[in-house]
């Protein structure tokens, strides 16, 4: 209890995890103090049953043109080391400058160099002139006031990739405090450009991505790095965020005698054949080509405004459309989205959807994780290939984090109308059919670790560092 903490929230998803799970609560019992060092708007927390909790709002750090620089040399230079793993080799075909502005020419001269010179200890040069760069800026400058006059013992990252937490990460290097990181995502370490800045010590959800971790950050020793589980899926086990199941039916207008189909949707990048793909289960519907009666529920990603599907919402009446309770904090951000914060009642509305529908379609999501927590079935939809002119997702089934879920069976892949339609008439009929898969992938992904405990686990952890 005589240690200070400083604990770096960027964005919604940050504040989903770390503020409305058990962390706070967790982190007030064992630190003297938490200073919260916040890319949302200090207004947006409620922190009045903690009394040894502060905000300090971050001014919007605007990246100088040398710092863009350097950080994108080390950002490619990752890619290229790595590019023998499909998801880095996609990231960087995606990424490929496709005009000829001074930024663009820019970039292929990048790629270029870093096609050549992307060795680990070119990396580690690179990341000097990044912090160079960070030097000379003027929030840097300030941050390192801030945060020696905050006499914290260590700051917590609660992501490791926006490029906005370097000017934060470099003002506690220069102050002597030690930093630690989460690993946001199952997907980030082998689909992902090299994070900004690298970090003392990281927490990560399971065995497996310790092992991803010390494979692509060789620098990194594993006594360093320390398995946690994600408070992401925390809420599933708090019971403020429950609903029965007669509530569920309400809210979302359903029949309570008819089974529920919950399809989920990806962004604007990895969605783009959603609404193929409702159309098709809703024509399956209305045709009895689903052999039994069910209601179908479509959340959209809180990523995006779901605009895009308001033909569908006046086509056909019988969807009950959910969504995300994501509110815009502010707009004048250069990353807008990264300022959308989910309310409670999206927490206990995507809960309740996991636990009491009886099927799950998604493409290639962390949503069939969530699903598999509640012993749900899982079928991913990948429609669209090289060849038949539909946006490819099936190239995600080649992701080295998503290539372990089509190995384990825990899933059914689906790469056609008819396999779509087919697949859920087999889950509707036999849910417990892959039962033994989900257990297994979930023990593989999360580390074999209990919902239970999350934040126990993480303020631990934090506290041995």
């Amino acid at each position: 209890m005589n240690k200070k903490i400083g604990v770096v929230i960027t964005d919604g998803v940050g504040y989903r995890n770390f503020i409305l799970s058990n962390f706070l609560t967790e982190a007030s019992n064992s630190f003297k103090e938490i200073i919260i060092y916040s890319g949302l708007k200090k207004s947006i927390y409620n922190l009045s049953s903690f009394a040894n909790v502060k905000v300090i709002e971050l001014d919007v750090y605007e990246e100088s043109k040398q710092a863009w620089f350097f950080r994108r040399i080390n950002e490619l230079a990752h890619l290229y080391k790595y590019k023998s793993f499909y998801g880095m080799q996609d990231t960087l075909e995606m990424t490929k400058p496709k005009g000829f502005s001074k930024r663009d020419i820019l970039n292929r001269g990048i790629r270029f160099f870093v096609s050549i010179f992307h060795s680990e200890k070119n990396m580690k040069w690179y990341q000097k002139l990044v912090y160079k760069s960070l030097a000379k800026n003027e929030l840097t400058q300030k941050l390192i006031s801030i945060i020696d006059k905050s006499k914290i013992d260590i700051i917590f990252f609660t992501h490791q990739r926006p490029p906005y937490i370097a000017p934060v990460a470099y003002a506690a290097k220069h102050n002597k405090i030690k930093t630690c990181s989460f690993i946001f995502s199952w997907d980030n370490l082998a689909s992902k450009g090299r994070m900004p800045v690298l970090f003392d010590s990281f927490l990560v959800w399971s065995n497996l991505m310790k092992q991803e971790l010390l494979y692509f950050y060789p620098s990194v020793k594993k006594e360093n790095i320390h398995i946690v589980g994600t408070p992401q899926f925390e809420p599933y086990v708090i019971e403020q965020y429950k609903l029965s199941k007669k509530e569920f039916y309400k809210r979302f207008n359903i029949d309570d005698k008819k089974k529920t189909i919950c399809f989920s949707c990806g962004d604007n990048v990895t969605g783009v054949n959603d609404e193929l793909t409702i159309e098709i289960i809703s024509e399956a519907i209305k045709t009895n080509k689903i052999f039994e009666d069910v209601n179908l529920i479509v959340r959209t990603s809180p990523a995006d405004d779901g605009e895009k599907f308001n033909d569908l919402i006046q086509k056909y009446e019988f969807i009950s459309w959910n969504k995300p309770k994501w509110e815009l904090t502010r707009k004048n951000h250069p990353e807008t989205w990264s300022q959308r914060i989910p309310l409670k009642e999206d927490v206990k509305e995507l809960r309740a959807i996991l636990e009491y529908s009886d099927l799950s379609i998604n493409m290639c999501s962390t949503m069939s994780l969530d699903f598999m927590i509640f012993d749900k079935p899982v079928i991913n939809q990948t429609l669209g290939s090289k060849t038949n002119g539909l946006f490819n997702d099936q190239k995600y089934l080649n992701y080295a984090h998503y290539k372990k879920v089509v190995e384990s069976g825990a899933v059914n892949i689906v790469k056609t109308k008819e396999e779509l339609i087919e697949s859920i008439n087999t889950a509707l009929k036999k849910p417990l059919e892959k039962k033994k898969e989900r257990k297994e992938l979930l023990n593989l992904q999360m580390g074999g670790n209990s919902l239970k405990g999350t934040s126990k686990r993480i303020v631990s952890a934090l506290k041995s560092i």
